[in-house]
């Protein structure tokens, strides 16, 4: 084999490498926080009591649209049946999907992209485990619609778990809603780094669905979603004051874990 198809070979199963590592720290570290919320307390009767007084913040500032939006979803069936089917999937979806995209940007994008979404994810870890707050759907005068259309889809009652995996969530984990932070961190990232003007609106069009699904089928209060996208943007600011700008070697940046070449 000549050396020019060596350093080839050797630069692809070092890029290879780095993307299984990349995929395992991302798998693990997404475990690390499914399997932390079930530290929160389930005490059902103080996140009940939060979430009344979050309902009363929220009057007092007039943004307590909650029960309009919730009413209007149980009215449209068809709405709230695709509702339901976003909430159980697209911040997974979209999130990886945008995830793998930066990974494939280069490093100078990824791995600050990375650190912004882990480090909004911690934040809001500390708040589930500090102030577990009960949903809408706990609330009288509120419907659970994932519940109301478990029939139609994988999902039980147990806010999005697939049926019978109810135990392995906390319903209690509703202050703030990941599921609105990271969809904001994708619209964060596409309209950063996407050439396309389309891909950027659908970035923000993807957040702002978001928003109104969480408060429509009952599992998020207005407040979640805002300080949601605070804990976000919080993330991002931090990790940007922290990343050192780093010295661009080429005009055309090497993907993640490409070895240079010698």
């Amino acid at each position: 084999m000549v050396p020019t198809d060596r350093r080839t070979l050797r630069r692809r199963l070092w890029g290879l490498g780095a993307g299984v590592r990349e995929l395992i720290l991302v798998a693990v570290l997404y475990v690390a926080y499914t399997s932390s919320r079930l530290l929160a307390s389930n005490a059902e009767a103080p996140a009940v009591h939060r979430a009344k007084v979050l309902l009363k913040i929220e009057r007092a500032v007039e943004l307590d649209w909650e029960h309009a939006i919730n009413v209007f979803f149980v009215r449209h069936d068809t709405l709230a049946l695709l509702s339901c089917y976003w909430y159980s999937t697209a911040h997974y979806i979209l999130t990886t999907a945008v995830l793998v995209w930066l990974y494939f940007k280069g490093r100078k994008t990824y791995l600050p992209a990375r650190r912004a979404l882990a480090t909004a994810t911690i934040f809001a870890l500390v708040l589930y485990l500090m102030l577990p707050t009960a949903p809408p759907r706990f609330i009288d005068g509120y419907t659970d619609v994932l519940s109301l259309h478990s029939g139609q889809g994988w999902w039980g009652a147990d806010a999005s778990a697939p049926r019978g995996m109810g135990d392995l969530t906390n319903e209690l984990a509703a202050f703030p809603s990941l599921h609105c932070g990271w969809s904001l961190w994708c619209a964060l990232m596409l309209h950063n780094n996407a050439r396309s003007r389309i891909v950027k609106v659908l970035g923000w069009l993807g957040a702002f669905t978001t928003a109104a699904v969480v408060v429509g089928t009952g599992n998020h209060w207005v407040l979640d979603v805002l300080v949601g996208w605070m804990v976000v943007i919080g993330g991002v600011v931090a990790v940007s004051a922290f990343t050192p700008t780093l010295p661009v070697a080429s005009s055309v940046e090497a993907p993640l874990g490409r070895e240079p070449v010698s």
